[in-house]
């Protein structure tokens, strides 16, 4: 008997020692190749804990620290804009500004503003007068198309009178002193330079902008153009700064829509623009010229201004008639001018219209020649003579002209 009672005691020692070493020790955790299963089950939960209690921060602040920086892509700053119909109390104007010898236009819808271009340094005052005339103090966007003096000069005067949110020039840098100012100017309202990309695009009031040029990098300044469409309704206007015949066939060959209604002459009517084959793209109802009066290059030429109208396009000149307004109610636009609205814009050349009583053949008094009707060595009316034909000149002692061959 009392050697079942040892046995029952010592069982019950033993019993009681086990329970007290499962409280009292932790098991080691089993065997695994290369130490995966404590590497999961206990560093890496401990690793994510660590990270963001050390940083006193939770996951997703940290998440958003470590994105990258902001880059100074247009396309990054705003988002692509759909196309819309104009709300019933939307507006939408274009001011072709004269400013002589270059460009500078003012987009104005729904209350929000963009300057492309300023005329040369010069012009400041009159832009700055311009802006403050209107009230615009603020400019959404101010866009420089190229780094020539004849487009950024002006900017400063506006940058001294309106703020500007972003501005818009196909380089960061160009040794003038235009350029300078205009950076100058921007850096005292803290504006950096973005340098768009084709295909970027943007809103500006109830209108959407779309940057279809350039397409690369040219060597010729001109050609370095921004060249935008701004879409408004059914409307639409496109802005092609100085672009010549090289960047407009890479726009075309992007297969960009270029549609428009408007057209801004490039490179003020110059033959180094304007292409057919570009003009065929856009069949613009309207087209401006922003040129100087009597300048020294010739703009616009005979050879845009022939394409104009070929393509059966109205054009309206700033030196014919002053700073030109173009109004859209997004389905039609209309057009106010500064002066001499109904103006001859883009005359045919003719012929000397032939004078009363006139016959087939004009003889010169002094010089004893005499002409075709339509020579254009035609003498002045009170040394003119008429004859009813060739021989009757030839017997009064006239010799035949020779430019027209009588």
């Amino acid at each position: 008997m009392k050697k079942k009672m040892t046995i029952w005691l010592l069982a019950l020692l033993l019993l009681l020692s086990g329970c007290g070493a499962a409280e009292g020790t932790e098991p080691a955790l089993p065997d695994s190749p290369d130490g995966i299963v404590s590497e999961e089950v206990v560093q890496q939960p401990q690793t994510d804990i660590t990270d963001s209690e050390e940083n006193g921060q939770d996951v997703d602040e940290e998440t958003e620290q470590s994105s990258p920086e902001p880059s100074n892509s247009l396309s990054e700053q705003t988002p692509a804009p759909e196309a819309m119909t104009p709300p019933e109390n939307s507006t939408f104007e274009v001011h072709y500004i004269d400013v002589g010898q270059g460009d500078c236009s003012l987009v104005l819808c729904d209350g929000k503003a963009m300057l492309i271009d300023g005329g040369e340094a010069s012009e400041s005052s009159k832009v700055y007068a311009y802006l403050k005339k209107l009230g615009v103090n603020h400019l959404d966007y101010i866009v420089a198309t190229h780094a020539h003096s004849d487009h950024i000069g002006g900017l400063s005067g506006a940058l001294n009178y309106a703020s500007v949110d972003t501005a818009l020039c196909p380089v960061t840098s160009y040794d003038s002193k235009t350029f300078n100012s205009f950076t100058k100017y921007l850096s005292q309202q803290e504006v950096s330079i973005t340098v768009p990309e084709p295909g970027d695009a943007f809103s500006l009031g109830s209108a959407s902008v779309t940057i279809l040029g350039p397409q690369k990098s040219y060597e010729d300044t001109n050609d370095t153009s921004i060249v935008m469409k701004v879409v408004y309704g059914k409307t639409s206007f496109l802005f092609t700064g100085d672009a010549e015949r090289t960047a407009e066939a890479d726009i075309l060959d992007a297969g960009y829509d270029l549609s428009a209604t408007v057209l801004k002459v490039g490179h003020h009517g110059s033959d180094t623009s304007t292409s057919y084959a570009f003009l065929r793209e856009i069949m613009p109802e309207y087209a401006v010229i922003q040129v100087g009066k009597g300048n020294s290059y010739g703009h616009p030429t005979e050879d845009t201004l022939s394409k104009l109208r070929d393509a059966d396009v109205k054009v309206y000149r700033n030196d014919l008639q002053g700073t030109i307004i173009c109004t859209s109610d997004g389905e039609t636009v209309s057009f106010s001018t500064e002066k001499n609205e109904s103006v001859q814009t883009n005359p045919t050349v003719t012929a000397t219209p032939e004078p009363n009583n006139v016959g087939e053949y004009i003889g010169n008094k002094n010089s004893k020649k005499f002409h075709l009707p339509t020579c254009k060595n035609l003498p002045a009316e009170k040394n003119r003579v008429f004859f009813d034909s060739r021989q009757e000149a030839v017997d009064a002692g006239f010799d035949p002209c020779g430019n027209c061959h009588p």
